[in-house]
Order: structure tokens, then C-alpha cells, then sequence
């Protein structure tokens, strides 16, 4: 919960090479390997974890931090992510593990119904290597290249001491392709908050900075005069942040299915023509034809974005508009009856940027830092007719202060339950939302009138994932050396 509190980073200056790297940056790496790990030795795991930040690379590779580079990146980016009982299993003492906030304690498996992990996406249904949630107990993040320099990575990692003081439970490998692209079709990773203190300068989009409280802690948040209770002691907790690891299975086939159908339905109503993107109403735009165009105005206005990223806020009727439009600097503070962007679609859901919310003082506070890569196959467009049984998704952190009033706040309010405006609230987020074919609904609203679509099914299954904490380069030390358990 939040507290005023005083800190030693009341400064709000910041010591990048104090913060883990994957907080503050987007590596921009290609692939990425989250190793799932259980500690079978408590003495030779805090002391591995110690020497992550240490000066002998013989022990342990070296933590990735927030500070420059320099010429060249690494070649291997690796970051370490702990959860509750893993702070337990390294011997961390009760009184500091007790100090952590409840959700944290509690672990996602606990807390499924508040982020919508029911019925096939409950824990019960997780990969084996996350259905005992209590023995997972660190996550370390490798991101590269090339397999390649994983495999070696790995491979020199687990060959020291770490080999004997950890078992790795399970791998979740991710590769990104066509660019930013996810198996839905849509370009991501496009949208991310901004901090006065670290960002470059100049004017990036019409949203406020982020207090670096929004994401770590021991800062300001961006709520007057509170910051969120930090650890004890403070050193554990100081420029570190929490993590949401999740495995989501995209269902790509019945998401192409559900196109055709919402498609058919818009082009049997009278507003057809008014939805249909410019040079598209008579068959003349670039989309081969009507039924093809509409399912791309139906993706659309599902996500908020056209597939290629362009904000419906800006260019509601071409993906392609001339000049180009920004895909970062828009509101929908002036579009309040959602004809440009419908209310419930899922980029003005989890960020409503400035519009008139129900919760008005969470316009703004709720905000993640999100870190996500594809996992599986892509399904080729030659396939969207035939499932082909294989799973594939997105392996996503969503990064934050507090996993309670930031991240299953947004997952609980806004995304299950559509609490920020009453025209959608009983309607769940059209992608990400715990929907239901016999009560799932979405509203297409345009100045001649609105279409209900319904029979959405839920096309996004959690699949695993854990409540992490991403301790900064001081409290990895303050861990490792503490040799008195």
C-alpha cells in the first residue's frame, strides 16, 4: 500500500548502474530465454547471486544494468528476476521477506481471479514447470541474437557455481519476427512511459512525463506526496521494481475466425460504407475486397491501432494516411463517444491517456513498462483456415512499483470488468479480456449509429507466469554478502 515515506533517493536523481537494464531499456535484441529456477543450495545461491554483480567473471556473468553501453552493447543481455519464495529459499530473513507488499507474498498463482486466470487459463492449466508456483523461485532472463550465443551463454553459466546451487525447472523461449509484429498480425512494442530523468530530451508524445516512482522504488509516484512502501531494510528495495512474467497462448485461428464473422455482420448493416477504410467503400482501395477490408477495420478497432501500428485516435479511416501521423502522440480526450477509437478497445483500456475516465485519478498512475516477445511459430496467412494445433503467444513482462494498484488494477478495473466508463462496463477487453462466446460483447460506434458484436471468444490463454521482484545492483550485493543465515 502507499505511504508517505522518506528515502535516500528523495532527490530523485538516479544511479543508472544501479538498476537492472531490462527495467529502464528495450535491449531491441531478437531472441530471448527466461529460464525457470529452483534453489537446491541456499549458501551457493546467495553467493552466485552476489557475485552477479561482483568483479570475477569466473564466479558469475555480469548483471546488465541501466547505464550507457558505450560503442557496443553486450552480446548477451542477462537479468535476474526473484519471487517470493525465492527470496525465502535464498535465506533472505523474514523480517525483510514480511515487509514485501501482499501480492508479491501471495505469488500469481494465488492471486489468479483478480487478473482473470480462470477456467483454461487457471494455474491447474499452467506448463508443468509453473504448476508448483511455491518452487519457482528465480527467473533468469537471457536475451541475444542468435540461439547460438544463448546455448553458450547458458552453458558457461550453469558449469560454475551455479550448477550446483540451482535446478533449472523449465525454458520459455521467445523469438521476435517481421520486425515488431505478434501472431495477431499487429506491430507492438511501440508505446512505453517516459521518465523526465532518464528519456531523451524532446517532445516524444502529449502524455505527462512518468514519475520514476511509476516503475521503481524509492521515487516519487505520480500520486501527490505518496511513494510506495519500501522493503526493510531500504537498501532491498531502493531502484528495484516488480515484475509480472506471463505466458500468453494467442489463439491465431480463432482470432481470424472471429474477423470473417464480425466482418460479414458490419457489411449486412447500413453502416458499412462508414466504417470501411478511405478508397475501400467501393471496392477501389488497396485491399483486395470488401470483406478483406472490413476484417482489417475490425482488427482495428479491436486493438485501437491498425495493424501497422497507426492510432485510430489519429487516423480512424487509413491505416496508411499522407502525411504520416504520430504513433505515439495522440489522446482521446476529444473523442468521448468513441467514434474514432471505440471505448473499449484495447489500447484506450489500458491506457486512457487523458480521456474522461470513471476513476479520474487513474488516468495516469496505472502505467507499465511492458517488455514482450512472440514464443511459437507465426501461422501464415495461407493457414487462418485450419488450425494447426501448435501453440504460440507472447511472453510478456509487465513491469511496475506495485502489482497491485498498477498492474491487477488494470487487469481487474479495466480490462475484466471495464470499469473506467460506464457504456462498457460488463464487457471485457476484446483480446486480452477473460471473455466468454455466450456474454463477450463489443461495441462499434460511429456518428450513424453502433453495431454489438458479439460472440467473442477468449483468444488469449495464460499459459504461466510469476509475481517477480528485480532487485537493484545494491540489493543483489546486500543478498549475496549477507553471510550471517
Amino acid at each position: 500500500m502507499a505511504a508517505p515515506t522518506s528515502s535516500v533517493a528523495d532527490g530523485e536523481s538516479i544511479d543508472l548502474a544501479d538498476v537492472q537494464g531490462n527495467i529502464l531499456r528495450g535491449y531491441r535484441k531478437s531472441r530471448v530465454r527466461h529460464l525457470i529456477v529452483q534453489v537446491i543450495n541456499a549458501r551457493q545461491a546467495r553467493t552466485w547471486v552476489g557475485a552477479t554483480v561482483g568483479p570475477d567473471r569466473s564466479m558469475a556473468p555480469a548483471i546488465t544494468d541501466a547505464a550507457h553501453w558505450g560503442e557496443r552493447p553486450p552480446d548477451v543481455c542477462f537479468n535476474l528476476g526473484i519471487t517470493f519464495t525465492g527470496m525465502q529459499a535464498l535465506g533472505v530473513p523474514d523480517c525483510a521477506t514480511r515487509s514485501f507488499p501482499e501480492a508479491y507474498r501471495q505469488g500469481m498463482a494465488a492471486r489468479a481471479s483478480k487478473i482473470g486466470d480462470w477456467g483454461d487459463s487457471a494455474p491447474a492449466h499452467w506448463k508443468p514447470w509453473f504448476q508448483d508456483s511455491a518452487a519457482v523461485h528465480l527467473i533468469v532472463t537471457l536475451h541475444a541474437d542468435t540461439p547460438a550465443l544463448l546455448d553458450r551463454f547458458e552453458s558457461e553459466m550453469m558449469s560454475g557455481l551455479a550448477g550446483d546451487a540451482f535446478r533449472i525447472c523449465g525454458r520459455n523461449e521467445g523469438a521476435a519476427f517481421n520486425g515488431d509484429e505478434v501472431h495477431f498480425g499487429y506491430r507492438d512494442n511501440i508505446s512505453q512511459p517516459r521518465f523526465a530523468q532518464v528519456s531523451p530530451p524532446g517532445k516524444f508524445d502529449g502524455q505527462p512525463s512518468a514519475p520514476l516512482g511509476t516503475v521503481l522504488l524509492g521515487y516519487k509516484t505520480a500520486l501527490e506526496q505518496l511513494k510506495w512502501n519500501l522493503p526493510d531494510p531500504p537498501v532491498l528495495g531502493i531502484n528495484g521494481a516488480f515484475n509480472a512474467f506471463r505466458v500468453l497462448e494467442q489463439n491465431v485461428f480463432a482470432f481470424e475466425k472471429f474477423l470473417d464473422q464480425a466482418a460479414e455482420q458490419l457489411l449486412d448493416s447500413p453502416l458499412a460504407d462508414s466504417l470501411l477504410a478511405i478508397g475501400d467503400e467501393q471496392g477501389g482501395g488497396l485491399v483486395p475486397n470488401r470483406l478483406a477490408a472490413m476484417r482489417e477495420v475490425v482488427a482495428a478497432k479491436l486493438l485501437g491501432r491498425w495493424r501497422n501500428g497507426t492510432p485510430l485516435a489519429l487516423s480512424p479511416r487509413d491505416p496508411t494516411p499522407r502525411p504520416r501521423v504520430s504513433d505515439t502522440d495522440f489522446d482521446y480526450v476529444d473523442d468521448n463517444a468513441g467514434l474514432n477509437c471505440p471505448l473499449g478497445a484495447h489500447t484506450r483500456r489500458t491506457n486512457p491517456r487523458s480521456a474522461k475516465i470513471v476513476q479520474r485519478v487513474a488516468n495516469h498512475t496505472r502505467r507499465l513498462v511492458r517488455r514482450g516477445i512472440p514464443y511459437g511459430p507465426p501461422l501464415g496467412p495461407t493457414h487462418h483456415d485450419a488450425d494447426d494445433g501448435v501453440e504460440r503467444g507472447l511472453l510478456g513482462n509487465f513491469i511496475c512499483a506495485d502489482l497491485s494498484a498498477q498492474f491487477e488494477a488494470i487487469y481487474y478495473d479495466w480490462i475484466n470488468l471495464g470499469l473506467q466508463d460506464p457504456r462498457i462496463t460488463g464487457s471485457n477487453d476484446p483480446l486480452l479480456g477473460a471473455n466468454q462466446e455466450d456474454a463477450s460483447w463489443f461495441d462499434v460506434v460511429t456518428s450513424k449509429g453502433s453495431v454489438r458484436l458479439r460472440g467473442l471468444p477468449r483468444f488469449v490463454r495464460t499459459r504461466g507466469g510469476a509475481y517477480t521482484f528485480l532487485p537493484s545492483i545494491s540489493a543483489l550485493r546486500w543478498i549475496g554478502s549477507n553471510e550471517k543465515r
